[in-house]
């Protein structure tokens, strides 16, 4: 059962959000077009901004980072002309992953990804064993453009459920110098699974992932990741 989906989206929005790429500066001799310049592009309206958080009642959590993150609206959905709208296969398996948060800090960004998959769509519920295998597969996504090394796993407990949790270090391929922490964090609820993963550009950021606080099935802890995740016989 690996998230193949969540790892594509998390990848891609990860990599869109982190390029800096400066507009090319005019060659030798050459000069920016004049009416280009006298044209000033119409301002653009303000967006509306949201808290850097989730609140999904269906599966059961809740997660809220620090206020200075910024959320990030996902992507208006492709639209299409259906000419047997009843015909059309309800979604199941892999295609129930929700992406249900993503926020961005700092430059280069730091993002923050939370993914959630509904047992109610899935067709079945997962195991505290299953969970291993669910976060992998975002691993896995990662290594099609991003060099992970050092990966380090952990298991810890929040209340009355078990967290499977991995680290490792990050080089994009298309821009080494822009080192990152990858880190995931899974676990099963009663209604659902879920997965927190970021990639950190820095300290304060892998800091902020980890302490911000979460609700899992009503139960409320200080800390996503607490001191002891990767301490041997945590769980």
């Amino acid at each position: 059962m690996r998230v193949a989906l969540a790892a594509a989206l998390f990848l891609l929005g990860c990599v869109s959000l982190s390029a800096q790429t400066p507009a090319p500066a005019p060659a030798a001799g050459q000069t920016a077009t004049p009416a280009l310049a006298a044209t000033p592009a119409p301002a653009a309206a303000p967006a509306a901004t949201q808290p850097p958080q989730v609140e999904n009642s269906d599966i059961g959590f809740n997660y809220s980072l620090p206020a200075d993150w910024e959320f990030v609206a996902p992507p208006p959905a492709p639209k299409s002309t259906v000419p047997f709208p009843d015909a059309v296969p309800a979604k199941k398996g892999d295609a129930c992953v929700e992406v249900v948060l993503t926020a961005k800090h700092g430059t280069p960004a730091s993002v923050v990804v939370v993914t959630a998959l509904p047992f109610a769509c899935y067709g079945q519920t997962m195991k505290q064993s299953d969970l291993g295998n669910f976060g992998a597969g975002a691993a896995e996504g990662l290594k099609q453009t991003v060099e992970i090394t050092d990966p380090v796993q952990g298991h810890y407990t929040l209340g009355s459920h078990g967290v499977w949790i991995e680290r490792a270090k990050g080089i994009p391929k298309s821009h080494p110098e822009n080192p990152f922490t990858f880190e995931i964090a899974c676990t099963v609820l009663a209604r659902g699974a879920v997965c927190w993963m970021t990639m950190a550009a820095d300290a304060a950021s892998l800091r902020a992932f980890e302490k911000a606080p979460v609700t899992l099935d009503g139960e409320r802890s200080t800390a996503l990741v607490p001191a002891n995740a990767f301490l041997p016989n945590s769980l």
